[in-house]
């Protein structure tokens, strides 16, 4: 293992020149991406990163970072979506990476693995950052050694257009711009399956958003579908195993964020729909027998609801001003997606064990859009704790998320006055956070962000004292270098007596000027977040969505 000085520890990207090794310096094999133009008639097409001008010339690339469309709205312009690294990369086999910078811990044992878009073929239209195919990027600790491998989630319309080359399912977020637009997508589709093509069943989810780890196996996860059983082998290397229906017991989709309660093992999901009911609460016992759908009539619109989260007795969930609309696609105002700004915000507090709306609780809380639940808890005094980045401007989530901005805040409701409130921890547009996994649903006293002055590109990690309500610990990427979610690993995750603290913050880094991807790790009790090692990766990690960290004995039951 190579390591640097102690002098040098905290140095992040120093380098200004870096060989990347690409996956053909390998003997394993590997699956390429590959892309195609496709002809227009009479419009011109822009290739990803240049200027539209009044005339071009259309190309044939077989270069995966080059991906043309037609339609290049502001939302789905592939000049932003997918180049630089939005680009999708290849698969990349199990390989010895090198440690570059400290060394890694010797109790970091496990996987950490994170999800992300990686679309395999090139979009026939409109494409936005969520629509890509799931791609998993490991990194495998043992011993202070690394390897990376990226694999892409085979799913079920991953093998399909595989197989066939292109790719045959529309994108549904960006995909239709009019009545005729959804009339062409539907009719294709109903005719595939007519002829045998696709099987609706199957569902055509890309299962690219986050990965949950219950009944002792993985998924990959995405809120449009059902989830994907993977397995990481001894080797370091990423199978999938299957599309996973809970035995039949669920059939449609559910959230990319369940809910796993560790000391009872129950699991608590939801799904959203654009008709009535909009909002189902369902959970499933220790045996993975599903408990009752409870249907929350009570929710007024259909409100898009990506996240929720669980205490001790309730379910926590946000009524958000972004709302489901399918009228959009209809009337060519592009994704099916709408801000509601006269509506009220609400949070909505169920008993986990309830088996009717009728239990449900709603607080107005104004101003108030959380779409991520970073933990919540209850108070001695009946009151509910909610840790949550509030989005400012709502319609910027999906619309232009380059213009994001986030206020993580503490809002307490009073479950007997039925008064809320909400408190600012910081002034920093702060996301995609983590916790100590053993404080969720407890009260928790730290919380790990990530700064997203650029989003979705973060650009570095903010460390939250929950009971002071400030900032106690902060490091910023340098200069042209972003990374993603920020990451807890607990250091000893089987100690009780450890402090709440007492681990790592772990991040996919990439520099955008040496064109190089790291796997960093932070001291999460270091005042300055101190960087206890950097792994040079062999390929490039795009940015992404949510990861997790699979301890060596959870990796031993897949």
């Amino acid at each position: 293992m190579f390591s640097l000085s102690s002098s040098s520890i905290n140095t992040l990207f120093h380098e200004n020149r870096i060989t990347e090794r690409t996956p053909s310096a390998t003997s394993c094999s590997f699956y390429k991406p590959h892309f195609q133009a496709v002809a227009q008639s009479s419009k011109s097409v822009n290739k990803l990163g240049a200027l539209p001008s009044s005339s071009q010339t259309v190309a044939v690339h077989h270069n995966p970072s080059i991906i043309e469309t037609e339609n290049n709205t502001k939302k789905v312009d592939p000049k932003f979506v997918l180049t630089g690294n939005f680009a999708p990369v290849d698969e990349m086999p199990p390989t010895q990476c090198l440690v570059i910078q400290g060394e890694l811990p010797q109790s970091l044992n496990g996987a950490y693995i994170r999800n992300g878009p990686n679309p395999q073929h090139q979009p026939l239209g409109p494409h936005h950052l969520f629509e890509g195919d799931g791609m998993l990027h490991s990194i495998r600790l043992s011993g202070g050694q690394a390897i990376f491998c990226s694999r892409y989630v085979k799913t079920y319309k991953y093998n399909l257009e595989r197989k066939a080359g292109v790719p045959l399912i529309p994108n549904f977020l960006s995909g239709f711009y009019g009545l005729t637009d959804l009339f062409r997508g539907t009719i294709i589709i109903l005719a595939r399956a007519i002829n045998g093509q696709i099987n609706l069943a199957e569902g055509f989810g890309v299962a690219n958003t986050s990965l949950a780890f219950f009944f002792d196996s993985l998924f990959a996860m995405v809120e449009t579908d059902l989830p994907y059983a993977i397995r990481v082998t001894q080797e370091g290397d990423i199978e999938t195993i299957g599309r996973y229906n809970f035995a039949g017991q669920v059939f449609a989709n559910m959230t990319a964020h369940p809910k796993i309660d560790a000391k009872t093992g129950e699991l608590f999901a939801f799904r959203c729909f654009p008709v009535f009911p909009y909002l189902t609460f369902f959970r499933f016992d220790t045996n993975g027998l599903k408990e009752q759908d409870v249907p929350i009539f009570s929710m007024k619109g259909p409100t898009y609801v990506h996240d929720f989260a669980i205490t001790e007795r309730y379910a926590v969930f946000p009524d958000t001003q972004l709302e489901m609309d399918t009228m959009n696609m209809l009337t060519c105002k592009g994704m099916p997606l709408r801000s509601q700004s006269a509506k009220m915000p609400r949070i909505g507090i169920i008993p986990r064990c309830a088996t009717s709306d009728s239990e449900m609780r709603w607080f107005e809380v104004p101003g108030f859009n959380g779409f991520h639940i970073i933990n919540v808890w209850e108070e001695e005094d009946d009151s509910i704790i909610i840790i949550a980045p509030n989005v400012l401007i709502s319609e910027n989530l999906f619309q232009s998320m380059d213009k994001l901005h986030f206020s993580l805040e503490k809002l307490r409701i009073d479950m007997k006055t039925g008064m809320a409130s909400r408190t600012i921890l910081s002034k920093t547009s702060l996301e995609l956070g983590s916790i100590n996994a053993a404080y969720a649903g407890k009260k928790n006293r730290f919380a790990y962000m990530a700064m997203g002055e650029h989003i979705p590109k973060m650009s570095g990690v903010v460390k939250i004292d929950l009971e002071l309500e400030c900032e106690v610990s902060k490091r910023t990427y340098e200069d042209g270098c972003f990374g993603g979610e920020a990451f807890f690993v607990a250091r000893d995750a089987g100690d009780p007596d450890c402090d709440e603290d007492d681990g790592y913050v772990v991040s996919y880094v990439h520099n955008e000027i040496t064109k190089e991807s790291r796997f960093v790790v932070m001291d999460a009790k270091s005042p300055t977040l101190e960087i206890v090692a950097a792994v040079k990766l062999p390929g490039r990690v795009p940015y992404g969505f949510h990861g997790l960290f699979v301890s060596e004995n959870d990796l031993k039951k897949l």
